[in-house]
């Protein structure tokens, strides 16, 4: 998992372009915390595949039990 602001800064991506795979968008409101999303991630095929969903949900319960692991805040904090 990686920001848009991270996939620039590595050269996978710039501000005008969708990233290139194997990156691909998680939708989610702009306005996003963390404190009541969590990015979730689960490893298919080779490639880890995310989520962005509300915690303390039955879903998020559900991704969990699935082996789904959610995403540290701080692999995806945003840079100074």
């Amino acid at each position: 998992m990686a920001t848009r602001r991270q996939l620039v800064e590595a050269g996978q991506a710039d501000e005008s372009e969708r990233p290139r795979p194997p990156w691909f968008p998680i939708r989610g409101e702009p306005d996003a915390s963390t404190l009541w999303f969590a990015v979730m991630r689960k490893k298919e095929r080779g490639v880890f595949i995310g989520q962005l969903c509300f915690r303390h949900t039955d879903n998020h319960a559900s991704l969990l039990e699935r082996g789904w692991e959610e995403v540290p805040v701080d692999e995806i904090r945003r840079g100074p």
